[in-house]
C-alpha cells in the first residue's frame, strides 16, 4: 500500500481534482431524485403550483376564503395582494415570499377545501357572505382543524394546493400552461444535471486514466531502472521471466486497481453518505430499511472477501507457473523436439493450465452468482420500501414523489457498496503484484558507486588484479582464488583454462558486475570500486561469450554504445570485424533489420557484429569473452590481424578456449579450478606449465607446438 501511495504522490494535484469531480458528480446524482419527486408531486399532482398560496383569485373565492381568516391572516392577505381587473393577484411571487406565506394560508385553504368537497357538520357556505357569517365560519374552522389532527401534513397541504389551483383557473389563469411550464422547467433542470454528470464522468475518466497510466509508466520505469542497476547477484535471485512479469503484468494490475479506486471506491462512500443524508431528510422513519440493506450487503461483501481473497492469491501463483512453463517450453522447443518430450511437456503444461482454469472458474462463478443475488436484494428492498410507504401515502404523511426519491436513494446507497465489489476482482492480484514490485524496488544492489566515487577523464588502460578472490553469492566455494596479474596498453593479455575455471568471471569482476570478496582490481593504479560505474564501463569495450543483438538495424546495433558514431567510423568498425561482406550482401546494407535477439543472423555474424559494436566505442580496454568461437579459422585469423592494427594502443584481454586465438598474446594466464597455475608467453608456458601444455596438446600438433627433442625428453 505504501508503494501505491508513493506512486500517487506525484499525481496528488490530479488526485485532488478527481476527488472534486467525484464530489460534484455525486451531488448531481443525489439531486436528481429530488427533482423526480418535484416532477411527480408538484408538476403532476399539484399542476405546477409549488406552494399552498393562491396566485390569483376572483372576488367570490376571496370572499369565501376570507370567512375562514383570522384577523392576523386577513392583515397578511391585505399586505400581499392587490385587486386589479376584478381579481386579486399576489404582489410578490418569489420563492422566499411564497415559502413564508404558505404557513399562513394552509389552514384557511384546507378548511375551504373541506367545506367545498367534504362538508362540515352544521355549516354551509353562504351564497353572499356577510359579516354575520363570520362567527359560524370561525366555528366551522375550529371543528375542521381539530378533526384534521389525525391527517398527515402532506394531505392537508395538498388539499390547500388543490384550492389554489381551482382559484387560479376561476380567476382566468391557464392552469394547463402553468403545469406545462413547471414540467418543462423542471425537466430542463434535470437534463442539465444529467449533462453535467456526463461531462463530469468524461473528465473524471480522463483524469483517472492519466493518473493510472502515469503511475503504471512510473512503476515500469522504476522497476526497469532498478533492474539495470542490479549486479549479477541480484539478477540471479530473480528469474528473467519473473522480472518480465513484474514489469508488465504486475504493474498492469496496480494501474487498474488505482483507476478503479479513484472512481468506484471513493465514489461509493460519497454516494452512501450523501444518500443517507437525503434519506433522513425525505423520511427519517424509514431509514431503518436503508440500514438493513447496507448491513446485508456488507455481510455479503465480507463473505466474498473471506472466500475469494485466498483464491486470487493462488491464481497469481498459478499464472506465474504458467509463464515459467511457457517460457521454458518456448526457449527450449528444439531440445524438447530433439528428445521427443512433446507429450510430457504438453502434459506438464496441461496440469498447470487446468489448475488455473479450475481456480478461475471458482472465482468467476462466485462473482457471477453474487451479482444477481445482490441485485435481487436491491429490488427486494425496493419492494419493502413500497410496502412500508403505501400506508403512509394513504394517511397523507408521505408523498408519492418522496417514496420514489426514497427508493432511488436507497438503491444509490446499496449500489455504492456494490461498486466496491468491482475492486474485489482486481484487489487481491494487485496486492500480490504490489508486494512483488516492492520486492524488486527494495532490493539494494551489491555493486554501487561509493560515496566519493571519482570519474577520471583520462585512461591509460593499465589493469591490475592484486590477490583477487571471489565467490558467487549464496555459494561457499571460491570461483577465483588469489589471482594477481597486470595487463598493459598495447599488449594482448589472454586467459585460458578448462571449463568452469573462472575465465569469464574474471571479466565480470573487471566490469564490476560483481565485486571481489577479497583483494583489489586496479585501473591505472585506482581501485575500480572508487570509480563511478559509468566512468569505468565507458572505458571498456565488452564482447560477451554469447553474441547479443537488439531489435533494430545492423547500423543501430553497431552504434549501440555511442551516440556520436559517424558513417565512416561505423564502416571502419564493420570492416575490422570482418562484417562488411555479409552486410553489403543484404539489400538494405546497414539499414537491414535485426530481429529480436538477432535470430535472423547466424552465430558467426552475431559475434562479428558484437565485435564491431565494441570497436565502434573506441575504448581503452577491450574485453573479449571467448568472442571468436563461432568464427572459422580463416575469418578468426584475418579478424585478429585487422584487430591488432586497430587496437595497437589499447589493452586487450581475451578469454579463449581455442589456443590458436591467443598464441601470439604477450601474456597468457592459465587458470585451473580458480587458481592461477601459469603466466607467460605461449613458448614459456609450454615449458613451465603442465596444464597449458595439456590444453595445447589436445588442440595442436607437435609440429604446430614447435616442441623439440629437448622439450620432449624433458616432458618425459
Amino acid at each position: 500500500m505504501k508503494l501505491m501511495l508513493r506512486a500517487l504522490k506525484k499525481y496528488r494535484v490530479l488526485a485532488v481534482i478527481s476527488l472534486v469531480l467525484l464530489l460534484l458528480q455525486a451531488v448531481c446524482d443525489l439531486l436528481l431524485p429530488s427533482y423526480t419527486a418535484k416532477l411527480i408531486d408538484t408538476g403532476i399532482q399539484n399542476n405546477g403550483i409549488s406552494y399552498a398560496v393562491p396566485l390569483q383569485m376572483c372576488e367570490e373565492d376571496k370572499a369565501q376564503l376570507s370567512l375562514f381568516f383570522t384577523d392576523e391572516e386577513q392583515l397578511v392577505f391585505d399586505d400581499n395582494y392587490v385587486f386589479e381587473n376584478g381579481t386579486y393577484a399576489l404582489k410578490d411571487t418569489q420563492d422566499e415570499t411564497l415559502s413564508a406565506l404558505e404557513s399562513v394560508f394552509i389552514p384557511p385553504l384546507f378548511v375551504l377545501h373541506t367545506v367545498r368537497n367534504v362538508g362540515v357538520q352544521d355549516y354551509t357556505l353562504p351564497a353572499s357572505p356577510t359579516e354575520a357569517d363570520k362567527e359560524a365560519a370561525a366555528a366551522a374552522r375550529t371543528r375542521t382543524l381539530d378533526g384534521a389532527a389525525v391527517l398527515g401534513e402532506n394531505l392537508i397541504r395538498n388539499s390547500a394546493v388543490a384550492v389554489c389551483v381551482s382559484m387560479f383557473s376561476e380567476a382566468g389563469g391557464d392552469a394547463v400552461s402553468l403545469r406545462t411550464q413547471y414540467l418543462k422547467t423542471t425537466g430542463l433542470q434535470m437534463l442539465g444535471l444529467t449533462l453535467a454528470m456526463a461531462a463530469l464522468a468524461v473528465l473524471l475518466n480522463y483524469v483517472t486514466t492519466i493518473i493510472g497510466t502515469g503511475v503504471g509508466r512510473d512503476l515500469r520505469k522504476s522497476v526497469f531502472e532498478k533492474v539495470l542497476s542490479f549486479s549479477g547477484g541480484e539478477m540471479n535471485s530473480f528469474s528473467v521471466s519473473s522480472l518480465i512479469t513484474r514489469t508488465t503484468n504486475d504493474v498492469q494490475h496496480v494501474q487498474m486497481v488505482i483507476m478503479i479506486a479513484l472512481r468506484a471506491v471513493l465514489y461509493a462512500p460519497l454516494m452512501s453518505i450523501g444518500g443517507t443524508v437525503m434519506v433522513m431528510r425525505t423520511s427519517p422513519a424509514m431509514s431503518w430499511i436503508v440500514a438493513l440493506a447496507v448491513g446485508i450487503i456488507l455481510a455479503a461483501l465480507g463473505i466474498l472477501s473471506v472466500v475469494l481473497f485466498p483464491k486470487f492469491k493462488i491464481m497469481q501463483k498459478l499464472v506465474d507457473g504458467i509463464n515459467r512453463i511457457s517460457r521454458e517450453m518456448l526457449s527450449g522447443v528444439q531440445v524438447i523436439r530433439a528428445f521427443g518430450r512433446e507429450t510430457e511437456e504438453e502434459r506438464r503444461f496441461e496440469e498447470a493450465n487446468t489448475k488455473l482454469m479450475k481456480t478461475s472458474l471458482f472465482t468467476n462463478r462466485t462473482l457471477a452468482f453474487l451479482a444477481p443475488i445482490l441485485n435481487l436484494m436491491m429490488y427486494g428492498f425496493s419492494a419493502l420500501i413500497v410496502r412500508v410507504a403505501a400506508p403512509k401515502i394513504d394517511a397523507g404523511t408521505m408523498e408519492v414523489g418522496d417514496m420514489t426519491a426514497f427508493t432511488t436513494y436507497a438503491i444509490m446507497i446499496a449500489g455504492g457498496f456494490l461498486m466496491v465489489s468491482m475492486v474485489f476482482v482486481y484487489a487481491p492480484r494487485a496486492l500480490v503484484a504490489v508486494g512483488r514490485i516492492e520486492q524488486v524496488l527494495s532490493t539494494q544492489p551489491l555493486v554501487t558507486d561509493c560515496e566519493n566515487a571519482i570519474a577520471p577523464e583520462t585512461c591509460e588502460g593499465v589493469v591490475e588484479f592484486r590477490n583477487v578472490s571471489f565467490a558467487y553469492p549464496d555459494t561457499e566455494a571460491e570461483t577465483l582464488k588469489n589471482i594477481s596479474f597486470t595487463a598493459y596498453p598495447g599488449q594482448t593479455f589472454a586467459v585460458v583454462g578448462g571449463t568452469g575455471c573462472g575465465k569469464s568471471t574474471l571479466l565480470r569482476l573487471l566490469e564490476r558486475f560483481y565485486d571481489p570478496t577479497d583483494g583489489q582490481i586496479l585501473l591505472d593504479g585506482t581501485d575500480i570500486r572508487d570509480m563511478t560505474l559509468h566512468s569505468l564501463r565507458e572505458k571498456m569495450g565488452y564482447v560477451p561469450q554469447k553474441g547479443v543483438l537488439f531489435s533494430g538495424t545492423i547500423g543501430s546495433n553497431i552504434a549501440f554504445g555511442t551516440q556520436t558514431l559517424s558513417d565512416a567510423q561505423r564502416d571502419k568498425a564493420a570492416e575490422v570485424a570482418q562484417a562488411s561482406e555479409f552486410i553489403s550482401s543484404k539489400p538494405d546494407g546497414f539499414d537491414s533489420n535485426i530481429a529480436q535477439g538477432g535470430t535472423n543472423v547466424s552465430g558467426g555474424q552475431k559475434q562479428r557484429l558484437s565485435i564491431a559494436r565494441a570497436i565502434a566505442v573506441q575504448p581503452k580496454i577491450y574485453l573479449f569473452d571467448d568472442s571468436f568461437s563461432a568464427l572459422d579459422y580463416k575469418t578468426d585469423a584475418v579478424l585478429r590481424a585487422a584487430l591488432r592494427k586497430e587496437v595497437a594502443d589499447a589493452t586487450v584481454i581475451i578469454v579463449a578456449q581455442r589456443l590458436s586465438t591467443v598464441l601470439h598474446a604477450e601474456q597468457i594466464l592459465v587458470l585451473d579450478e580458480g587458481r592461477a597455475v601459469g603466466l607467460g608467453t605461449h613458448e614459456e608456458l609450454l615449458r613451465t606449465c603442465p596444464v597449458y601444455r595439456n590444453i595445447a596438446a589436445s588442440q595442436l600438433s607437435a609440429a604446430e607446438l614447435g616442441l623439440g627433442e629437448e622439450a620432449t625428453d624433458g616432458e618425459a
